[in-house]
């Protein structure tokens, strides 16, 4: 288990308040909706990112593991979707540069882009890649858990999780099994449960972390929700616009509540790393662009069909309500 800070003296408590209402103000800035209605989904996990924040701030020598990719078959070309790349970019940077250890962690149909989007940090983080099989995951989690400096918060962003069938699944309700491996295996099991903190981030219902939420609410408020509704729970689970946006709120409430490393938390945190991380993503790792039935993933410069300006511009003002 991790070793927490000694928490603040009591003549923080003014201090406590204010960043406390930074973070609900960026809560809310990463919750915009921009698609499917997922306002319960947001009700539910309100007050989520602070809590995650909160238990990375106070660990002591964290390491973070963090999964992604979400592999689309059926885009052109088929390949990993641009969301959820950018923001495990962001967060390994901000904590590589803070001095925590990152692992990050993806499957074989999603290495090629996952790998570019990792090579163009400014940093050098681990990558680790199973194949599809539970086998492999399994091998893997014993791996981690052997490490001698383990992994003490796994994070999930817009990674597919097992639907109330036992399959992972597309929106849609296409079955995703033969091009995923089971890393929600890391989260939790039949038959295991995490030696780590878990934190799921996403924006459909369809992720890993979004079992923590009561089952009616992605059933009745989500398309194919009682096929697609994810059954992998977690300890902390951030519900956002887009799930990049959720780990960039992640980054910026850890850097709230640690003023001591703000400054390298967020040294990378800028629309410009944003346009290289996505460009990496894209033009060398063939990242795809949101793909539907009746609208194929393409290679382009966006995510979840908003241009790159618009995710620069959060960014730009995340970083403005940290700087505060």
């Amino acid at each position: 288990m991790s070793q927490t800070v000694e928490a603040g003296h009591s003549s923080d408590i003014a201090w406590s308040a204010e960043w406390m209402a930074k973070v609900d103000r960026i809560e809310i800035l990463v919750g915009e909706i921009v698609k499917r209605d997922i306002s319960r989904l947001l009700a539910f996990s309100k007050g989520s990112l602070h809590k995650a924040a909160t238990s990375i701030a106070q660990t002591s020598q964290p390491h973070i593991g963090i999964v992604a990719g979400f592999y689309i078959k059926h885009a052109t070309p088929p390949s990993p979707e641009t969301d959820g790349l950018n923001g495990m970019a962001h967060l390994a940077a901000g904590f590589v540069a803070a001095g925590f250890r990152v692992t990050v962690i993806t499957d074989a149909p999603c290495a090629k882009a996952v790998w570019a989007t990792v090579d163009a940090l400014p940093h050098k983080v681990e990558l680790r890649i199973t194949d599809t099989s539970s086998e492999s995951v399994v091998q893997l989690r014993n791996a981690l858990e052997a490490d001698p400096h383990p992994i003490t918060h796994m994070i999930a962003i817009e990674r597919v999780a097992p639907g109330s069938d036992g399959k992972p699944h597309r929106e849609h309700g296409w079955d995703m099994t033969r091009e995923t491996a089971p890393l929600d295996l890391l989260f939790e099991g039949p038959d295991w449960k995490s030696t780590w903190t878990t934190i799921g981030i996403g924006d459909g219902g369809n992720e890993i972390g979004m079992g923590a939420l009561p089952d009616n609410i992605v059933a009745e408020d989500i398309p194919n929700g009682p096929l697609i509704a994810a059954q992998t729970s977690c300890d902390y689970l951030i519900v956002s616009g887009v799930s990049n946006w959720g780990a960039y709120g992640l980054l910026a409430a850890v850097s709230i509540i640690r003023p001591d490393i703000r400054s390298r938390l967020l040294l990378h945190f800028t629309p410009e790393k944003e346009k290289l991380f996505l460009e990496a993503a894209v033009t060398v790792g063939q990242a795809v662009d949101d793909s539907r039935v009746d609208r194929p993933g393409t290679l382009q410069m966006s995510v979840d069909r908003l241009p790159l300006e618009i995710h620069a511009a959060l960014i730009e003002t995340i970083a403005a309500v940290c700087g505060e």
